[in-house]
């Protein structure tokens, strides 16, 4: 309304958030992808692509492609056992079966996933420290047969470069996911070796234990034999596993068997050391998939949280506005009382869209003695001239330079002569009944304010219904649950009543915040006056009607609210009613109107990795749920409000667009007040739309 100093408001932190959202989100997707992308031990995919060629399929276990194309094996010789184990590093079973070797001076070939090794890379070290050997089983086990080569070729680099990290080597031999002895190989797991990693040795086995199935501790170790042996340390309990080595090893040792590693039993060199770049790139995903995996453990945790305190706050709500409405149907059953001259003050600065509706609606209500000061704040536009022509008694116009909201409601009140005032903005329409439901509950000594039930005029199209389910929802709900807990931070300058001694205690309406209403209210409360809520007493407003008046009107509420919860912060130490102003109203608006809406955007790129890599009709379900919870609280908070059913049906997609905007607002207004900048007065152009509604029954 009135003129403020100015500051360039901030936007570079809209750069920061995108790109920490898109930071975010691809740090997801990645342990979303090394989570979800493949499958740890169990079957085999069905066969496909036919059977594999002749040379590979009657060769031996370890293969290689020659620069022609063509395909040759070795097999081991003489007393020699290739223990392999698949699906590690295990941070369980892995450090056993090491024991297990050790104890025997045995030697094996662990192939490794490669996300695997980034979870437990000081396990992967104690693989290689103890005399055995790592090669790869790609980076998330995938089926090969059903991968495109360059996934797999992705794959098996991000491996090579994990190991790299791990134990500075790099490996060389390759058994695919899925894959057993040379004559189970498919067409479709050669082609995919031959496409995308011909230059790592393919190690098939000459003898499949079958361990993942738990066959038994016997028939697991009678399945070790001379030749290339396939075991598992990962993908389930291996209790029989271990076992099983326990007999094996030292019976076969003892007829004269060596264990050795697939590179040994060939006479084949080392893996060879990694590169320099191959270390740093491994150090950089081991760190980036270090860092997905503890967000995605932090954004889970803040679902959880903010989940819970959402059904908390519902159920804190559903509750108090139980004992609200018993305590509202006691007040209703005593007589209206005449409380003498009622003052009613409209602030007016370029109203002349609603000015004469608004000043109509209040002359013409019920209570039989009440006077309007209507003060025009410098307005530009007719809004003075509109309502000295009605010409209607008790109507007195105030002309003064634009000053701001607050003076202009101070400037009414010191010409007002009642004891009991109503402060009304100048675009709002009241119900014939409004003014004497209002002061009713100032009857009682201790009550010094009185918030009305504010209601959205304008609600026909989508952003109107979004509106008005907020106010019923959201505004009217808190406002029961505020009155139980006597600590009713707000009461809407569209309508509310205060007692003249309150007003003169909290020392009139402040200049210092943009949301004067909540500043003044809790001045109020701190005074130790009680603020209660009417629902009865019904006032009509125009809500915007386009989301950049709404984005204006909403950062200039959420900057205000911020500037007097830091007003009156002190208020949590202090005793009394002031106490439970700070303990009670602003913890609740910190935690609700700042907190969990700055938390939101992390909240919905969680929302988007979700859809993305759980299960869809997992994440359909948890949607379906909280949009049924939701419905069935905003029935409840319209039934208690005397409306229909028939906007619920906009309730799911608030989320999309409207919810946004609102935690946007919420970003923004903490950047200002981070700056220490002034937000200047952002004033809503007015179509008239309340006007409707006035002298018109609910």
């Amino acid at each position: 309304m009135g003129k403020r100093v100015l500051r360039r408001e901030p936007r570079a932190h809209w750069a920061l958030l995108t790109l920490t959202m898109l930071v975010v989100l691809a740090e997801l997707c990645l342990n979303g992808y090394v989570t979800h992308a493949g499958a740890e031990g169990g079957e085999s995919p069905q066969p496909s692509g036919g059977p594999a060629p002749a040379a590979a399929m009657h060769g031996a276990a370890v293969q290689r492609l020659d620069a022609d194309g063509a395909v040759s094996s070795r097999a081991t010789t003489g007393k020699t056992i290739a223990l392999t184990f698949d699906d590690g590093p295990d941070p369980v079973w892995t450090p056993r079966i090491l024991a297990v070797l050790a104890r025997y001076q045995a030697h094996a070939t662990f192939f490794e996933v490669g996300s695997r090794v980034n979870q437990y890379p000081g396990i992967a070290r104690e693989v290689v420290a103890g005399g055995n050997e790592i090669g790869s089983h790609t980076f998330t086990h995938v089926a090969a047969a059903d991968t495109a080569a360059w996934r797999l070729r992705l794959e098996l680099t991000l491996t090579s470069n994990a190991v790299a990290a791990a134990v500075g080597r790099r490996p060389v031999l390759l058994r695919l996911p899925y894959s057993s002895s040379a004559d189970a190989l498919t067409g479709a797991e050669y082609t995919a070796w031959r496409d995308a990693a011909p230059q790592y040795l393919l190690v098939l086995a000459d003898h499949d234990t079958n361990d993942w199935q738990r066959p038994g501790t016997g028939a697991i170790a009678r399945a070790v034999r001379p030749g290339v042996v396939m075991l598992h340390d990962s993908g389930g309990d291996r209790a029989q596993t271990v076992a099983a080595l326990e007999q094996a090893i030292p019976r076969l040792q003892a007829q004269g068997y060596r264990f050795v590693t697939v590179s040994q039993a060939l006479h084949l060199p080392a893996a060879p050391a990694a590169t320099t770049g191959q270390r740093w790139r491994g150090q950089a995903l081991w760190l980036a998939q270090l860092t997905a995996a503890a967000l995605a453990r932090i954004l889970t945790l803040i679902m959880v949280v903010a989940v819970v305190i959402g059904l908390l706050r519902l159920a804190v709500q559903l509750v108090t506005a139980g004992a609200h409405l018993r305590r509202v149907k006691r007040r209703h059953q005593r007589p209206l009382r005449n409380l003498g001259l009622v003052s009613i003050v409209v602030p007016a600065y370029n109203e002349a869209a609603n000015i004469a509706a608004t000043v109509r609606s209040l002359i013409t209500n019920d209570y039989p003695a009440i006077e309007i000061i209507v003060v025009d704040d410098g307005s530009t536009d007719d809004t003075a001239g509109i309502v000295e022509r009605l010409r209607l008694p008790r109507v007195h116009v105030i002309r003064q330079a634009n000053a701001g909201k607050p003076a202009a409601l101070n400037t009414g009140i010191r010409h007002a002569r009642g004891d009991t005032l109503i402060l009304v903005d100048g675009d709002t329409v009241f119900e014939p009944d409004a003014v004497g439901r209002l002061v009713q509950p100032l009857t009682e000594p201790q009550v010094g304010a009185v918030s009305g039930n504010t209601k959205v005029a304008n609600r026909t199209g989508l952003l109107g219904r979004w509106q008005h389910l907020e106010y019923v929802l959201g505004f009217n709900l808190d406002r029961r649950m505020f009155e139980i807990a006597r600590c009713m931070p707000t009461v809407p300058g569209a309508i509310g009543a205060f007692r003249r001694a309150a007003i003169n205690d909290a020392g009139g309406v402040s200049a210092e915040t943009l949301a004067e209403d909540t500043d003044f209210t809790m001045a109020v409360l701190r005074a130790g006056w009680l603020v209660v809520y009417e629902p009865r007493a019904v006032a009509w407003t125009e809500a915007p009607a386009t989301l950049r008046q709404l984005w204006r009107q909403r950062y200039r509420w959420c900057y205000g609210t911020m500037q007097a919860m830091w007003k009156h912060r002190r208020t949590v130490l202090h005793r009394g009613a002031a106490g439970r102003l700070g303990r009670r109203g602003l913890a609740y608006l910190l935690l609700f109107q700042v907190l969990l809406p700055l938390t939101a955007p992390m909240i919905d790129v969680y929302g988007l990795y979700s859809i993305l890599f759980l299960p869809l009709g997992k994440a359909a379900a948890v949607w379906a749920g909280f949009s049924a919870v939701q419905v069935a609280t905003a029935a409840i908070a319209l039934r208690l409000d005397g409306e229909r059913y028939g906007p619920l049906w906009s309730l799911p997609l608030q989320q999309v667009i409207y919810r946004q905007l609102m935690y946007l607002v919420v970003i923004q207004s903490t950047v200002m007040a981070m700056l220490g900048g002034r937000l200047r007065w952002h004033r809503m152009v007015r179509t008239g739309a309340a006007a409707q509604h006035a002298g018109s029954p609910r």
